[in-house]
């Protein structure tokens, strides 16, 4: 229960922060880099409700476009970022204005806005959330035409910068196309830290003592793997340990306290799945 209620206090955040860098930078420029959001951009132009409005009728209506052609499988957290993004948009926009970036530079508006949302994005993808949108696109696109998610999140990204081009100008939509990409190369590198774990292969005489700290303190799991020393001939026990990046100091600090002379191979690890972390049913 605690760790849901975790989820969604940090997949909140996430949708947070992305709101406050489409509102502060993106929307006052035009900068139409992809997703429900640049698109309700153009249509705010064409036909002027506020963003945060046509957001909720885009959204209402991709959901109801997905129930009858994909089916409704979209997990409660994806339903619930998408309309609390929709909320802090309309929010910040309308309710309660944030100040906006309106300078000329516009290389500075797709620099911050690109980097608070893929910042936001990262937040919340790590905890298995999405703010749906032109995810439900991509996912027809699957579905009837067998173009992958990924490809098919960038064509329909891609064409909305490329409208921001003519509804705008063709300065503005070229902005737009370069937030396309800085938000998808940011979002794949925020996550890679924030998901990050490491590998760690303990030899130490004080083992158990170790090993303790890493179940009871960490609450992390370790294995012991049997080994003999090549030069010594000693049977010993290597301990293997995955670890948070967070976590891993706090390791390192407590064997340098109790076995100085431990032998410590650290090794970055992608991404780890299972009890503890990311469950792979949740993949």
């Amino acid at each position: 229960m605690i760790e849901k209620i975790r989820e969604y206090v940090l997949s909140t955040l996430g949708t947070l922060v992305t709101a406050v860098g489409v509102v502060v930078f993106l929307i006052p420029n035009n900068i139409a880099a992809g997703g429900v959001s640049g698109l309700s951009m153009i249509l705010h132009h064409l036909l002027p409700l506020p963003v945060g409005i046509w957001m909720y009728i885009l959204n209402g209506l991709l959901f109801l476009v997905a129930f009858l052609t994909v089916g409704f499988d979209f997990s409660a957290k994806t339903i619930y970022c998408t309309f609390v993004f929709n909320f802090f948009v309309d929010l910040f926009d309308r309710l309660i204005p944030l100040p906006k970036y309106t300078g000329d530079d516009l290389f500075l508006a797709v620099s911050f806005g690109t980097l608070l949302t893929a910042l936001g994005l990262a937040i919340t993808f790590s905890q298995n959330s999405s703010t749906g949108g032109t995810d439900i696109i991509a996912r027809i696109l699957n579905k009837y035409f067998w173009i992958s998610m990924g490809m098919g999140l960038l064509m329909v990204d891609f064409t909305i910068a490329a409208l921001a081009g003519v509804t705008f100008n063709a300065r503005t939509g070229m902005y737009a196309l370069l937030g396309v990409i800085l938000n998808g190369i940011m979002v794949d590198f925020m996550l890679r830290g924030i998901e990050q774990s490491s590998e760690v292969t303990i030899i130490s005489e004080r083992s158990e003592e170790i090993k303790d700290f890493v179940l009871y303190k960490l609450h992390r799991g370790a294995t012991y793997v049997p080994a003999k020393g090549a030069y010594t001939g000693k049977e010993r026990k290597i301990l293997l340990v995955v670890v948070r990046r967070r976590e891993l100091n706090e390791l390192i600090r407590f064997i340098r306290k109790v076995d100085p002379k431990a032998f410590v191979v650290i090794k970055e690890v992608r991404q780890a799945l299972g009890e503890g972390f990311k469950e792979l049913e949740e993949l």
